[in-house]
């Protein structure tokens, strides 16, 4: 299998319970602010210190085990307040059963949704990330969530979170990413694979490890 950003990301449906279903999002504070600022709760971050930012997430899981691209990118819409179908996603982003073939294929749906080209795509071609690329992830995932913004990450392998627990996606996946704290040293993802882990927190350093061989569009 190609390790390059182009390989393609088809997931192993053993082990996964997938469902079609939505629930709220574990990131609800910001609607709170709607009824004080006027604004859409949806594109709102939750009032947090300095260093720290969440935007909220309509959380979505993906509906079987190949749309993981067009499920990531619909959350990450939907903290913009966007309603797009998954199923046009995967349209747009010519999904299959092997999964979405590289997250270019994602970066263009992300910018004509936003109504702006602000999305760039970026790639970590190395096996591990270097400092460098660490530190460009980093800001990247700031400034995106600062401009009320979430990222698309494509992941591949197993990683740990800040509670200790393994995520792996041996086969390659697709992620959001909602927020930060610690000036960026640690993300909130939002993952469609279970909504029984619909978010987690990771570091910086174990998230730009995971990405390494592929990229994410920030």
């Amino acid at each position: 299998m190609r390790t390059d950003l182009i390989r393609r990301t088809a997931l192993t449906a053993a082990g996964l319970a997938f469902t079609t279903g939505a629930i709220a999002g574990p990131l609800t504070a910001a609607y709170a602010a709607e009824a004080r600022t006027g604004a859409p709760a949806s594109v709102q971050a939750e009032r947090r210190p300095a260093g720290e930012r969440e935007l909220t997430m309509d959380y979505q899981a993906q509906p079987n085990f190949y749309y993981c691209g067009p499920a990531a990118t619909r959350n990450a819409l939907s903290v913009q307040g966007k309603k797009i179908d998954v199923d046009a996603m995967a349209k747009e982003m010519r999904t299959t059963e092997a999964g979405t073939d590289s997250i270019n294929d994602i970066t263009p749906v992300l910018n004509k949704e936003t109504g702006r080209k602000v999305y760039e795509s970026t790639e970590i071609r190395s096996a591990k990330a270097d400092d460098r690329q660490t530190d460009e992830l980093r800001a990247d995932i700031v400034r995106a969530v600062d401009d009320g913004r979430a990222v698309v990450a494509n992941i591949a392998g197993t990683a740990v979170d800040t509670d200790g627990n393994t995520h792996s996606f041996e086969g390659g996946h697709y992620i959001s990413v909602i927020g930060y704290r610690d000036g960026g040293k640690t993300v909130t993802i939002g993952d469609s694979a279970n909504p029984d882990t619909a978010s987690y927190r990771m570091s910086v350093d174990n998230l730009a490890d995971w990405i390494a061989t592929r990229g994410y569009s920030s």
